[in-house]
């Protein structure tokens, strides 16, 4: 890889460095190389609300920027939000060439901060790396282009595919790594899932140990019926993050008086119209309409991580964009709950798949083929 590639690819790495912490912002770096080809100005977006990736790079190289190409691994903003626009910025330093990874999707941003710089003489590249730009952040391009949050569907599984040893029975099937890296994803994602009949039978924290998250972590379970007890677990980690339970608005008194006791236990409780129609038609309406409320509170990545039925609702409602599932070297048998959320033949069909062991276990991850 040379020249305007081999650039491109140090500046994606640089904004890997936001990695977990600039969301409902993309991660975005930038370099600023001279005409001699020294890189006089490294910058990444830190964290949401701070100095784009742009900025940093332009005021580490002060004046060494004039003359100089900037490398961006997305479009230069040219509107003011929480910080100013970058794109001035840009032509104020004298930047005489500007490569861009790929457009800012977001419809204040989308072609006219490439149109600002080329109005004001900067020679503008666009599209290298583009794809790996772009798969750097799914998640925002999903939130901005689709108005809901990227989705993960992750599931541990034994060898004979079951997630459990009987249905009701909290079953532990993976290692101390692989338990290892779905902390390390929980400390990135914006927010994480699970079904109610998860919530009754597991009982879990749905926090981030052992690993440092620097901002809030939004824990949704999915509760048509409103079936969750004021008394799980889950009620006493408020302080790592919001507890949000998705149901449909009660009929009745009892459906009332549960929800006014989940919302005295610590959680918002946001009540959604019982969706027309049945079966597999209403159930997607639900999670479309949810996944919709959850993107206006800016949440960009959700991992649901359960259980089968939840993970299944997903999938038919046309709703996953990457699959995630840890293999355990154990059988259940017969008698287990078996995962098939997908249809058969599907995994070994996802874009991107990979499976690389992990401890004693193998991640198995890959993405949804879906036109934007």
């Amino acid at each position: 890889m040379t020249g305007d590639a081999s650039y491109m690819a140090r500046a994606l790495r640089l904004a890997e460095r936001g990695r977990g912490r600039t969301s409902p912002n993309p991660m975005v770096g930038a370099l600023v190389v001279d005409a001699d080809g020294v890189i006089v100005g490294r910058g990444s977006h830190e964290r949401a609300g701070g100095p784009h990736a742009e900025i940093h790079a332009l005021d580490d190289a002060g004046d060494r920027a004039r003359g100089a190409t900037l490398y961006c691994t997305l479009e230069p903003c040219a509107h003011t939000g929480r910080t100013g626009p970058c794109a001035p910025r840009v032509v104020a330093a004298g930047i005489r060439r500007a490569v861009i990874a790929v457009e800012d999707p977001n419809p204040k941003v989308h072609g006219r901060g490439l149109a600002h710089l080329r109005e004001h003489g900067v020679d503008v590249v666009v599209g290298v790396l583009a794809e790996a730009a772009e798969r750097l952040n799914r998640p925002f391009f999903t939130y901005i282009q689709h108005g809901r949050p990227f989705v993960t569907i992750k599931a541990a599984l034994s060898l004979d595919g079951m997630v459990a040893a009987r249905r009701g029975a909290r079953t532990a099937l993976t290692g101390p790594e692989a338990n290892a890296a779905v902390h390390q994803e929980r400390a990135e994602v914006d927010a994480i899932a699970i079904g109610s009949e998860t919530l009754l039978v597991d009982d879990p924290l749905l926090t981030a140990r052992g690993i440092f998250r620097d901002r809030p972590l939004v824990r949704v379970v999915f509760d048509r019926r409103l079936r969750a007890t004021p008394a799980a677990r889950l009620f006493s980690t408020l302080a790592a993050g919001p507890v949000v339970i998705v149901g449909c608005e009660p009929r009745s008194a009892r459906g009332r008086e549960r929800a006014d006791a989940l919302r005295a236990a610590g959680a918002e409780v946001d009540l959604l119209d019982e969706p027309g129609g049945s079966g597999q038609a209403a159930s997607a309406s639900f999670l479309w309409t949810a996944l919709a409320r959850l993107a206006a509170r800016h949440v960009t990545s959700l991992v649901v991580e359960g259980g089968p039925q939840l993970h299944q609702a997903f999938w038919r409602a046309g709703l996953v964009d990457r699959v995630e599932l840890f293999v355990a070297p154990v059988s259940v048998g017969s008698g287990g709950v078996e995962w098939s959320a997908v249809p058969d033949g599907t995994i070994a069909s996802l874009a991107d798949l990979t499976a690389r062991p992990i401890g004693d276990d193998v991640r198995i991850e890959g993405y949804v083929h879906r036109a934007r």
